[in-house]
C-alpha cells in the first residue's frame, strides 16, 4: 500500500505509562506518530493510580512524622491534624502538573494527540469518536495500550457504587471525605496502600485478605507479608488474613459486613467498603476480534514476548495484555515494541528481572524469585538476611522496621532474588535489579563498597550473610 495513504507510521491507542512512552520513543526514532486517548494523558497510573495514591501516602507519612517529632527532640505546639481538602488539592496539582508534562513532551517530539475512543474498521484503519465528531485515521502500525479498569466483585448484598459508599481504588484517590470506618477487601498492594493511608489520617480500617498473609503475589516472600501484617496491626489496622467478606447488609448510610474466617464470623459496621481487588483489560467496543486480534480471558493475546499480536502490524503492551499489571513494565514493553516496529527487530522483553514495589510505610519491594520458587526450580539455595534495626542510619532516623533477604544459588553464588521490607526499599531495590540483570554473584555484591551510614548497609549485610561472612550477625 502506498505510504501516502497513511496518516502515520504508528498510532498508539492509549496514553498511559505504556502508550505515551512508546509514542515518544517512536518519534525519537523518526516515526510519524499519533496517540489516541479517550480521556486523560497519563492513563490510570497518573490520574487514578500510582501518582495520586503516592501523593496521598506522602501526606499521611508527613502527618506521622510531625506527630512523632518529640522522639527527635522537636516540640510541636498546638493541634496536629490533617487538612483533607488541602491534601486532595495538592494531590490534584501533582497529577495535573504531570499530565501537562506529557502534553509538552508530545509537542516537543511532534506527536499528534487525538482525543476520543478508537474502533478498528480494518487492520490499518481506526475511527476515533469524540462526542458527535468522528475521524478516520490510517496507519502502517498500531500499538494497543488501552490499559485496564477496576471491576466490582460480586459480594452478596453489596450493591451500588460511590454514591452508596462502595468505593474502588479510583474512588479512593478522589475521596469526598475521610470515612470514620472502612473495610478494605484485598490485602495486595492496592488494599495495603489505601489501608495505610486512611488509617494514618484517622479512619478505623479493617483489611480483609483471603490468602493466609498480606501481599500474596508470586514475587513476594511470605515473610514480607507476615512482617507487613504485624506492622500495620501495630499502626492500628485490623488485619484479617485467611478471611473473606461473606455478605453485607445496608446499615443506614453505611454497611454491616460479615467477615468469615473458617467457622468464625465477625460483624464489622463501616461507612465505606473499598474493593481493592480486580481489574479488567479495556478491550470492549473496539472491534478487535473483528480484525483478527485474538482475545483471552484477561485481555489481548500476544504471539510471544516481542509483543506482536496475531495481526502482524499490531502490537499490545501493558495491562491490556492481562499479563503483568505494572506501570514500569508497560513502559518497558512500549520501548521494546517500538524497537521491533521501527527497526524491524525481534527484540523480546526479559520478564525475569522486574521490580515489584508496595508503597506502605514501611515500603515493600522484591525482584527475582523467592526462596520457595528457587527450590521448586531445583536450585541448591543459600539465603542471607539482615534486619535494618541494627544499623546506625535506621536508628538515627527511627526507621528500624523490616529486613533484606537475599536468595542465591550455592555453587556459583548467582543472585536469584532480593526481597525487602523497610524504609525507602522501593529505591534500594534497584541495586538488586541490576545485580540480577547482570547475573552478578554474591562475591561481586559483597565486595562492593556501600556508604556508611545508609539504609543500603543492610543490603550489603544480606549479601555478606548469604556468602557466609556477615560482619554484624549476632
Amino acid at each position: 500500500m502506498p505510504n501516502e495513504n497513511f496518516d502515520a507510521d504508528l498510532v498508539v491507542i492509549g496514553a498511559g505509562p505504556g502508550g505515551y512512552v512508546a509514542a515518544i520513543r517512536a518519534a525519537q526514532l523518526g516515526a510519524k506518530v499519533i496517540c489516541v486517548e479517550k480521556e486523560y494523558l497519563g492513563g490510570t497510573c497518573l490520574n487514578w493510580g500510582c501518582i495520586p495514591s503516592k501523593a496521598m501516602i506522602a501526606s499521611a507519612e508527613r502527618l506521622h512524622h510531625v506527630k512523632d517529632a518529640a522522639k527527635f527532640g522537636v516540640k510541636v505546639s498546638g493541634e496536629v491534624s490533617i487538612d483533607f481538602d488541602a491534601m486532595m488539592k495538592r494531590k490534584d496539582k501533582v497529577v495535573q502538573t504531570q499530565r501537562g508534562g506529557i502534553g509538552m513532551l508530545f509537542k516537543k517530539n511532534g506527536i499528534r494527540h487525538v482525543e476520543g475512543f478508537a474502533t478498528f474498521t480494518d487492520a490499518n484503519t481506526i475511527q476515533v469518536t469524540k462526542d458527535d465528531k468522528k475521524e478516520t485515521i490510517r496507519a502502517k502500525n498500531f500499538i494497543l495500550a488501552m490499559g485496564s479498569s477496576v471491576i466490582h466483585l460480586k459480594i452478596p448484598g453489596l450493591e451500588g457504587g460511590r454514591d452508596q459508599n462502595v468505593w474502588t481504588s479510583d474512588d479512593a484517590v478522589t475521596a469526598p471525605f475521610i470515612p470514620k470506618r472502612m473495610l478494605i477487601l484485598g490485602g495486595g498492594a492496592v488494599g495495603c496502600e489505601f489501608g495505610y493511608t486512611f488509617n494514618s489520617i484517622g479512619t478505623e480500617v479493617t483489611l480483609v485478605e483471603l490468602k493466609p498473609n498480606l501481599l500474596p503475589m508470586p514475587s513476594m516472600e511470605v515473610e514480607q507479608g507476615v512482617e507487613l501484617g504485624k506492622i500495620l496491626g501495630r499502626q492500628g489496622i485490623k488485619v484479617r488474613t485467611g478471611a473473606t467478606l461473606d455478605r453485607v447488609e445496608r446499615n443506614g448510610e453505611g454497611w454491616r459486613c460479615f467477615v468469615k474466617k473458617g467457622a468464625d464470623e465477625e460483624v464489622v459496621d463501616v461507612d465505606v467498603v473499598l474493593l481493592g481487588v480486580g481489574r479488567k483489560a479495556n478491550t470492549e467496543g473496539m472491534n478487535l476480534d473483528g480484525i483478527g486480534i485474538k482475545l483471552h480471558r484477561t485481555g489481548v493475546e500476544v504471539v510471544d514476548d516481542t509483543l506482536r499480536t496475531h495481526v502482524p502490524n499490531i502490537y499490545a503492551i501493558g495491562d491490556v495484555t492481562g499479563r503483568i499489571q505494572l506501570a514500569h513494565v508497560a513502559s518497558h514493553e512500549g520501548i521494546v515494541a517500538v524497537s521491533n516496529i521501527v527497526h524491524g527487530a525481534n527484540k523480546q522483553v526479559d520478564y525475569k528481572v522486574i521490580p515489584n514495589c508496595v508503597y506502605t510505610s514501611p515500603e515493600v519491594s522484591s525482584v527475582g524469585i523467592t526462596e520457595a520458587e528457587a527450590k521448586e526450580k531445583g536450585y541448591d539455595v543459600v539465603v542471607g538476611k539482615a534486619r535494618f534495626q541494627i544499623f546506625g542510619k535506621a536508628m538515627a532516623t527511627e526507621e528500624r522496621d523490616g529486613f533484606v533477604k537475599v536468595v542465591a544459588e550455592r555453587k556459583y553464588g548467582e543472585v536469584l532474588g532480593v526481597h525487602m521490607i523497610g524504609a525507602h526499599v522501593t529505591d534500594l531495590i534497584h541495586e538488586a535489579v541490576v545485580a540480577l540483570k547482570l547475573e552478578a554473584t554474591l562475591d561481586y555484591m559483597a565486595d562492593t563498597i556501600h556508604a556508611h551510614p545508609t539504609m543500603a548497609e543492610a543490603v550489603l549485610e544480606a549479601f555478606e550473610d548469604a556468602a557466609g561472612h556477615a560482619i554484624h550477625k549476632m
